[in-house]
């Protein structure tokens, strides 16, 4: 496999196998790994990437790199697929295809305060490529990009364009604030303004606060759901 080309301060390390990148990422944050390593794994028809990140921020704020790098795949995916293929994301990190789920964004820090800056952060982007396993169509809420008429789409060209345009948001949300990210975000959220269930609760998806928690109005009342809340297990 050919070394992915990166932006300046970032840089890959590949895995292969069965390995995944996230718990490798998780590995190398732990021993202390420069922010900014991009490690991936493009085998067996799903694409695997992790970021990590080291926060100068308390982790409330820092889980708005979630959304931003939803942003940075919804750009890389628009500048290499055909212009015909449309991208969503759902606020807990899901990743839609012509409105089917296609992938999603996790994510992991050093710690689960939400008030305190943790040492790491990391965020994984898993991607259907390959028609999944199965007869497809069969669940209609599931896809692939192969299936979306992105067979031309190289995962190593994907992985390199979204961390491009990731870091284009990125200095977006650091020099200019969140509102450009919001402003954009909103275009591309599912469900935003419907009703909908999320974790046994029915209310109306309202919109997001300024560190993206979810603001859902149920029996009158606008319930606060933090992004951090979606964090997997920490160290």
């Amino acid at each position: 496999m050919n070394d992915l080309q990166f932006p300046p301060l970032f840089q890959g390390e590949a895995v292969t196998g069965t390995a995944d990148p996230f718990d490798r990422a998780v590995a190398l944050a732990v021993a202390g790994t420069d922010p900014g390593t991009v490690v991936y794994n493009l085998g067996g028809g799903t694409l695997r990437a992790s970021l990590i990140f080291a926060p100068e921020v308390p982790l409330e704020e820092a889980m708005s790199m979630l959304p931003v790098c939803g942003l940075g795949f919804q750009a890389a995916l628009g500048a290499l697929a055909p212009p015909e293929v449309a991208v969503h994301l759902d606020w807990a990190g899901g990743i839609r295809v012509n409105g089917a789920t296609c992938g999603r964004f996790r994510a992991r820090a050093s710690g689960a305060n939400p008030n305190e800056t943790p040492d790491w952060l990391i965020i994984g982007l898993e991607l259907n490529v390959q028609t999944l396993e199965g007869n497809p169509g069969n669940d209609p809420d599931r896809t692939s990009l192969i299936e979306e008429g992105c067979g031309e789409v190289e995962p190593e060209r994907l992985v390199e364009s979204w961390v491009r345009h990731t870091l284009y948001w990125i200095n977006r949300w650091q020099e200019d604030g969140p509102r450009p990210v919001h402003a954009e975000w909103r275009g591309l959220a599912k469900n935003l303004g419907e009703d909908i269930t999320f974790n046994g609760e029915t209310g109306t998806f309202v919109g997001v606060d300024e560190f993206f928690g979810m603001l859902m109005r149920m029996d009158g009342e606008t319930k606060l759901i933090p992004l951090s809340t979606q964090l997997e297990g920490s160290q």
